[in-house]
């Protein structure tokens, strides 16, 4: 959840979830939620979903992110699409209290014969840059990685 450091300059920080009820938010239609956001409660790690109050919906990341910067409301998109607006300042995350657990990425082939050059250059490609994920996701994405890694093994699927 992010949002410009002018639109809460102006409209406020918001500290919970039912905060949201009070500002304007830009949804992301492609995103699995859509217009609906997941939370995590803090008492028992119940979902809440507000449904926010829509000013601009919009079907690409990137125009939810350009929006945010221009003061329109605020978003959820995923870290690594805000990343960069977030490092140049353009952007505050709000909510982290609330973040739900990040979900990891594997690359997984059953490892039988060799694979086809276009598999291997995807995974050349990918492998890295999904390794790549902000600091503050990536002791939760280590523990979810052993998990996998421990569950592919017992399966008798290669790990790499």
């Amino acid at each position: 959840m992010c949002g410009s450091p002018s639109y809460f300059s102006a409209h406020g920080i918001p500290r919970t979830p039912a905060d949201l009820a009070d500002l304007t938010c830009v949804t992301f239609a492609n995103l699995a939620a859509g217009t609906s956001w997941s939370f995590a409660s803090r008492s028992k790690d119940l979902a809440l979903a507000p449904r926010p109050r829509c000013r601009l919906n919009v079907n690409t990341a990137e125009a939810a992110i350009d929006a945010v910067i221009a003061g329109i409301g605020i978003t959820h998109v995923l870290s690594y699409q805000d990343a960069q607006a977030i490092r140049e300042g353009k952007l505050r995350i709000v909510l982290t209290d609330y973040e739900l657990e990040p979900m990891p990425v594997h690359l997984v082939d059953a490892g039988q014969g060799l694979l086809p050059l276009k598999m291997r250059s995807f995974l050349e490609y990918a492998a890295p840059r999904l390794r790549k994920s902000p600091a503050s996701d990536q002791s939760k994405l280590d523990k979810g990685i052993a998990k996998a890694r421990s569950l592919l093994s017992k399966a008798g699927l290669k790990v790499r």
